[in-house]
């Protein structure tokens, strides 16, 4: 049900970030806040539901906010929405009767909700005060018509407002949808019905998680990898996994303290990755829902990089770090279940940000794109070339909407041949995409695997890493690294390669033929 109104809503919006590559979510949760169907969209946003929806419920409460019948609620503060402040999250109440049945949500990534950075993922943040406004819950819909003066202070604080009133409208197209479907639901087959169904399936999936964990091992297993926080190699930090399977999985993880760069992430970021890395791992088709997160446990200290506290800049946190929860969350199991873990993938979300002042209408303009890699090779076959991986599986935006969008000429786009790592399995390659602009333009590059290599695994060979390299009209080329922000001239082109997935098993053991 939430695919059915999300995907329509999707095609409304205005940005070509949630109408072409539909970065956007949707669920439903019960009156308490537990998911009870989700659509599977964007990994980062479906597990962040489970903590920022509840997160929501308790601020409406602490701050006396009451939603009534034809009311919505937004917010983008990551601290309780759970991700960064460019996915804005729209909350609606289902009613029967005067009676409150139901939430329906929805969470979509603006391009752009106001900072310094075109984009608003500024690689140079220090404090989420320098990454764009912070909505805290406010009623952007009262009796069912969206509130102009709210409206207004949103776009007064963007740089694209008329993508921005778009793709928000379309939230609230979504809900309206939602609450519709609800309804229908319900009266099809009865209230009680409807909410006794909605507990079983909760209760179902509970016991197929149960089922699941019968055949895998029990015991503690441990790893650890390296996330990139900055242009050197003095800014990289060792992120652990401790992993224990028995009745339920519990994943206790460690990293420094949060720090004065982009890449922390709230906590409900490290608990979509964490779950998104266990649920991967099943064989059952077990629904997402309360019940499957109920089974699964994560840990991590306060004021850490992965359970981050105001006012740590964030934005980093939930393209970058997130993947990052996966490779060491999947590493540590895989010397458990050696015939289901793949080899890294990317391991990066490859985030572009770029804007400036459009010449052909006088409007500022700002676009995001995230660009996909290699998957790591698997326990019986070769990993999948240009594909986004883990955490994000939004689709590309097109060439041509992107040159009729935006003053950007694209000069390639293709898979980067040899790029995954060798071995029996081969990872899968990463992509080559290039682009020139026709106007003064600002670069921002949020990225990792740089210099740590996707692994790979039981023998086989790490895939290639990023590369970023801006050639100047002159004919100069200039290394870029991660986290940095370029100023762009006329002429100019920017060449994305994107790391290859990671080898498993020795070369020697390839088949042939």
């Amino acid at each position: 049900m939430p695919r059915r109104w999300g995907s329509p809503s999707g095609r409304s919006a205005l940005s070509p970030n949630i109408r072409e590559r539909a970065d956007h979510s949707c669920a439903v949760v019960d009156p308490e806040g537990n998911i009870v169907a989700q659509a599977e969209h964007i990994p980062v946003h479906l597990g962040s539901l489970r903590v920022g929806v509840k997160n929501l419920l308790k601020a409406m409460e602490a701050h006396g906010i009451e939603l009534e019948e034809g009311d919505m609620l937004f917010s983008n503060d990551p601290y309780i929405t759970g991700t960064h402040l460019n996915d804005v999250t729209v909350i609606a109440p289902v009613y029967l009767n005067g009676r409150l049945v139901a939430y329906v949500v929805n969470k979509a990534h603006h391009v752009d909700v106001g900072g310094p950075a075109f984009g608003s993922i500024n690689p140079q943040a220090s404090t989420i005060y320098e990454e764009g406004l912070i909505i805290p819950p406010t009623k952007l819909v009262e009796g069912g018509t969206i509130r102009k003066d709210v409206m207004r202070l949103y776009l007064a604080n963007v740089k694209a407002p008329e993508a921005a009133e778009g793709d928000l409208s379309a939230q609230v197209a979504a809900n309206l949808t939602g609450v519709a479907r609800v309804r229908e639901l319900i009266g099809r087959y009865g209230l009680d019905q409807v909410t006794s169904g909605w507990g079983r399936s909760i209760e179902y999936a509970r016991e197929l998680v149960r089922r699941e964990l019968e055949g895998w091992p029990r015991g503690t297993f441990e790893a650890s990898d390296v996330l990139e926080v900055g242009p050197s190699e003095g800014d990289d930090v060792t992120i652990g996994a401790r992993v224990t399977i028995g009745e339920g999985v519990r994943v206790e993880l460690s990293a420094p303290p949060q720090v004065q760069r982009p890449l922390n992430a709230v906590f409900g970021v490290t608990y979509a990755a964490s779950s998104f890395a266990i649920r991967s791992l099943m064989r059952s088709e077990v629904p997402v829902n309360e019940g499957l997160y109920s089974m699964i446990n994560v840990l991590a200290p306060e004021g850490s990089m992965l359970n981050a506290r105001p006012p740590a800049p964030v934005a980093g946190g939930n393209l970058e770090t997130s993947q990052r929860v996966v490779d060491v969350v999947m590493r540590a199991l895989s010397s458990a279940m050696p015939d289901r873990v793949p080899a890294a993938s990317s391991g990066t979300m490859m985030n572009v940000m770029i804007g400036g002042v459009d010449p052909r209408t006088g409007r500022t303009w700002a676009y995001y794109e995230t660009i996909g890699g290699g998957s790591g090779a698997r326990p019986n076959g070769d990993g999948v070339s240009a594909v986004h991986t883990n955490m994000t599986n939004t689709m590309n935006t097109p060439i041509e909407v992107a040159e009729a969008s935006y003053p950007i000429v694209f000069t390639s786009y293709r898979v980067r041949e040899g790029s995954g790592g060798r071995g029996k399995y081969r990872g899968g390659d990463g992509i080559v995409r290039s682009f020139g602009v026709t106007a003064p333009a600002r670069l921002s590059i949020m990225a990792s695997r740089f210099r740590h290599r996707p692994w790979g695994i039981a023998g086989g060979s790490p895939g290639e890493p990023a590369r970023v390299k801006v050639v100047r009209a002159d004919g100069r080329v200039e290394d870029v690294p991660p986290l940095v922000t370029v100023e762009l001239k006329p002429g100019d082109e920017v060449i994305i390669e994107t790391p290859g997935g990671g080898g498993y098993g020795p070369e020697a053991q390839r088949p042939t033929g």
